[in-house]
């Protein structure tokens, strides 16, 4: 069992920065490092879309190109944090923003699909 708990959401306007952070927990999350993390976001309206991803040991990131040179996505794996700093937001932006893990280590994934836990989601919105 994997629980994933999203916090730091808000309302925030264009230009300002928040940061997003996901916290793990569970038997199975005990090795931190051999998971594959990603925030995905969906706004009103639209499909589940991903954000940003990174590999279990941090070798490698993905990240979608709205977002690429805005947000950044880390992990601590002693704390079994995920964290997305989100710069520069911009009203489109706005959508409830989801931290998933995917349980097998491999090349980062980009499909819904491909993680089997989710967190319950923190909203975000951006006031122009």
């Amino acid at each position: 069992q994997v629980q994933l708990v999203e916090s730091g959401g808000g309302l925030v306007q264009a230009g300002d920065s928040l940061r997003l952070s996901c916290a793990a927990s569970g038997r199975i999350m005990s090795i931190m490092s051999s998971y594959n993390m990603a925030w995905f976001r969906q706004a009103p309206g639209k499909e589940l879309e991903i954000v940003a991803a990174i590999r279990g040991d941090a070798g490698s990131r993905y990240y979608a190109d709205s977002v690429k040179g805005r947000f950044t996505i880390s992990k601590d794996n002693a704390k079994k944090m995920v964290y997305l700093q989100m710069n520069s937001l911009r009203p489109g932006d706005t959508a409830d923003y989801y931290c998933a893990a995917d349980r097998l280590l491999r090349n980062i994934q980009t499909m819904r699909a491909d993680y089997d836990d989710w967190g319950q989601g923190t909203q975000v919105t951006v006031s122009s």
